[in-house]
This record gives structure tokens, C-alpha cells and sequence, in this order.
């Protein structure tokens, strides 16, 4: 079967920036889709919008818009953005980043910033884009959520507390949006291939280690491998596709 295309689509990536918002956005790129890409820093986002240039078509569009999207004016700006393009298909809640420690080593700070980042910012955004949706009976969320949620992984209890909560969204907007052709779905990595996980594992290698160990394939997720699942949910493919987790995690948990 041949991945449909998403030519004339808009998609909103969130948490561009990082390695798996990069995969997501190039692999978009490929399929056709047009791109607003948001991070917090206007540099790395500019950076990215000319990298992404390069491999696009005359005709597809790239904007970005920088903003902390824990905050709903910016959530609410960004979706602002997306309207004058003629309005998002295609929302995926990448923004993230865990602080993982021990439970009673985390500070009110860190507790905070955890879920504001992976929990507030998916709220916020869905809030603000869903009403535009439903005018046009046509929707796709995604969110990337975290097979830790499901085995209980050391040091993520306060991380799986906010990712915990998108994926209890996931369900519950899947059931509200389904008669308006809104999908709503999770796709939740185990550890993933990235710059953040190279850094674990040349400062902390045993706690590290501890995460790969869980995972009967002995490796890491690479980002193509999260970003395809993120892309097929976004196709027509997926149209009966709604309100799962999707665990993209080399067996971690199975079932």
C-alpha cells in the first residue's frame, strides 16, 4: 500500500526543533503538507525553516512562529498564524521535554516545568485549533505521548504525571470529535535516538542504561521510526483511527 499524500494540507508541529519534531516536519515535507513549525527560539526555528527549504516544492509553504505554548496567548497566536494560511489540518503535539529524576528530588520548579511543557502545551493548542476544525469538518491531532506512562519507568513518575494527561485527553477528545471528522491520537516512543538521550547516557550511563534495558529490541527508537507512525495517522489512511495509544517502542510493553 502506497502512504497517501498530503499535498494541501497545513500541519502545525510543535517542538520542531528537536530531533523528533525534525524527523516529523521533514517527513510531512516529504508527503507534501505544508508546514508551521513552533519551538521557543527564533533562531534554531529560522535555522530549520531554511534547512526544510531546500527539499520543499515551490509551492509548499513554511512558517514558523516562535512562543511558549504553555501559555495560551502564545498557543492561541500560533493557531492565529496557521488561519492566515488558510487554517490547520493537521495538529501535532510534539512540544515536550522531560525533567526526569527521582520523584522527591524534583523542586516545585521542576514539577512546573514538566508538565507545563509536555501537558499545557498539548491543552492549549488543541483548544485553540479545535473550534476551526469543527467549522470545517476535517481534523487530525497527534500527540507524542511516552510508553513510560505504561511500565512505569524509573525517575518518570512526575514526566508520566503530564504525559499521563495526554493521553486521557486523546480518549476524551476522540469520542467528543468524532462525528465532525476530527481524529484525535498519541503515538508514545520509549527511549528515541536522540541528542537529550546521547547526553543521559554520557552523564548518567546506569540510570540510562535502565531505559534501553526494558526494551526487547536492545536499542532505541530512531526518529524516522516515530515520525512514519505520527505521518500515517495524519493520512486519510488513518480516518477510522481515533483515541489510541500507539506504542512505537520495540516491544517495551506489548498489549
Amino acid at each position: 500500500m502506497v502512504m497517501q499524500s498530503l499535498s494541501g494540507r497545513l500541519a502545525i508541529i510543535t517542538g520542531a526543533c528537536s530531533d523528533i519534531g525534525k524527523a516529523i516536519a521533514s517527513c510531512f515535507l516529504e508527503a507534501g503538507a505544508d508546514l508551521v513549525l513552533a519551538d521557543l527560539d527564533i533562531k534554531k526555528l529560522a535555522d530549520l525553516q531554511a534547512s526544510l527549504a531546500v527539499l520543499a516544492t515551490a509551492e509548499q509553504r513554511i512558517a514558523v512562529k516562535a512562543g511558549d505554548l504553555s501559555l495560551q496567548a502564545d498557543a492561541e497566536a500560533l493557531i492565529r498564524v496557521a488561519e492566515e494560511l488558510g487554517g490547520a489540518a493537521i495538529l501535532v503535539n510534539n512540544a515536550g521535554g522531560g525533567i526526569i529524576k527521582p520523584f522527591i528530588e524534583h523542586t516545585p520548579e521542576t514539577l512546573t516545568q514538566t508538565v507545563n511543557r509536555n501537558l499545557w502545551t498539548a491543552l492549549w493548542c488543541s483548544w485553540s485549533v479545535l473550534p476551526f476544525m469543527k467549522a470545517r469538518g476535517f481534523g487530525r491531532i497527534i500527540n507524542i505521548g511516552a510508553d513510560s506512562v505504561r511500565n512505569g519507568l524509573a525517575d518518570h513518575a512526575a514526566y508520566n504525571a503530564a504525559k499521563g494527561g495526554v493521553h486521557g485527553m486523546t480518549t476524551g477528545l476522540a469520542r467528543e470529535f468524532a462525528r465532525d471528522n476530527i481524529t484525535v491520537n498519541t503515538v508514545a516512543p520509549c527511549a528515541v535516538q536522540t541528542a537529550a538521550l546521547a547526553h543521559f547516557l554520557e552523564k548518567d550511563p546506569a540510570t540510562a542504561e535502565k531505559f534501553l534495558n526494558v526494551i526487547p529490541m536492545g536499542r532505541a527508537a530512531k526518529t524516522i521510526e516515530v515520525a512514519s507512525m505520527v505521518r500515517y495517522l495524519a493520512s486519510d489512511d488513518a480516518a477510522f483511527v481515533t483515541g489510541q495509544v500507539i506504542s512505537v517502542n520495540g516491544g517495551s510493553t506489548m498489549l
